[in-house]
């Protein structure tokens, strides 16, 4: 099996073709119109959320730290992608350097583990919040939180490392072409040369306990919220209540259903390649787009915080009571 210099020097550069079947540049332009956009407003409503959160002491929470680091987060995962997915629809391709494609596979493969248990933390603050308040500011503490999502941070980088490293021990003599939008993992792994049977059921055991024991916690630890919230005494309790857990599950239930569906994609014949790509982005895109919309529009304190900032700096008009 070559070495890495020798698997460099085979294959140079890798060529991500796009969509197969999307030919029209008419199309493309369409596609790179909406994604711009799309791309624009996750950076303005994620980087609002945190400058919400930075300016306001009163959001300093263990809650909304985990909504400033999961902002931190949708920034960091869509800008590994949508870019090269935008001068893609713009050229019809795109060339990519060996080590540039390989670096972009990493961090796909770290960043979606990463969201995977940071939505599980997310999920767990809720469940002590909902199920044991008393214990929650002696469990949930800042500093407490903040090494947590450090440790999320690692823990999906060291859970894709296994397979990255795999990957780039195979040759990769030509072709060179990836079928997809970006430098997806096992799109990029079908072209290495040599038996990739092994490696690829790794990559496949390993992002499927990455959704799947992550996706079984919060399952269980909303089904005993649903069951504390039961017990609460006022109806309005009750709606509140279910309305956060409600919209944390819409996100969650995209981001594992979809990517599940992609992961298994790969392994069912006559998949179609389209879909499967379309999937892929709509898992980057989706959580990353909501979030803002779920976290900051819809949260009373947030949007309390949005008002006074836009009045301290009078782009609304400051009108007293």
């Amino acid at each position: 099996m070559n070495t890495i210099n020798d698997t460099a020097a085979s294959v140079q550069e890798f060529i991500i073709t796009g969509f197969p079947k999307l030919t029209d540049q008419e199309s493309r332009k369409i596609l790179f119109v909406v994604f711009l956009a799309v791309y624009f407003f996750i950076l303005l409503g994620n980087i609002l959320l945190i400058i919400i959160f930075i300016s306001n002491r009163n959001l300093h929470t263990p809650m909304y730290v985990l909504i400033c680091g999961l902002s931190i987060l949708d920034i960091v995962i869509t800008t590994n992608t949508l870019p090269s997915m935008l001068v893609v629809f713009s050229f019809g391709s795109r060339v990519a350097p060996f080590a540039a494609c390989f670096l972009q596979t990493t961090f796909w493969l770290s960043l979606f583990s990463t969201e995977s248990f940071l939505l599980t933390l997310m999920a767990y603050d809720r469940y002590i919040a909902i199920c044991n308040p008393l214990q929650y500011p002696t469990i949930m503490s800042n500093s407490r939180v903040l090494k947590m999502i450090a440790c999320c941070w690692v823990a999906g980088f060291l859970c894709s490392a296994p397979s990255v490293i795999l990957a780039l021990n195979f040759p990769f003599c030509g072709p060179n072409k990836v079928i997809h939008v970006f430098c997806d993992y096992s799109s990029v792994l079908v072209l290495a040369c040599g038996n990739i049977l092994i490696t690829s059921f790794l990559g496949l055991s390993i992002g499927l306990s990455v959704l799947i024991f992550p996706l079984t916690f919060i399952l269980f630890s909303y089904v005993r919220i649903m069951f504390s919230v039961i017990k609460i005494a006022t109806s309005e309790g009750r709606l509140k209540a279910f309305y956060t857990c409600g919209t944390h599950f819409l996100v969650i239930s995209v981001f594992f259903l979809v990517a599940g569906g992609v992961f298994i994609s790969y392994r069912i014949p006559g998949t179609s390649v389209d879909m499967r790509i379309m999937g892929s982005i709509f898992q980057n895109v989706f959580p990353a787009l909501m979030n803002p919309v779920i976290y900051c529009l819809r949260t009373k304190e947030i949007r309390d915080s949005l008002v006074k900032m836009l009045k301290k700096k009078r782009v609304l008009p400051n009108r007293k009571s």
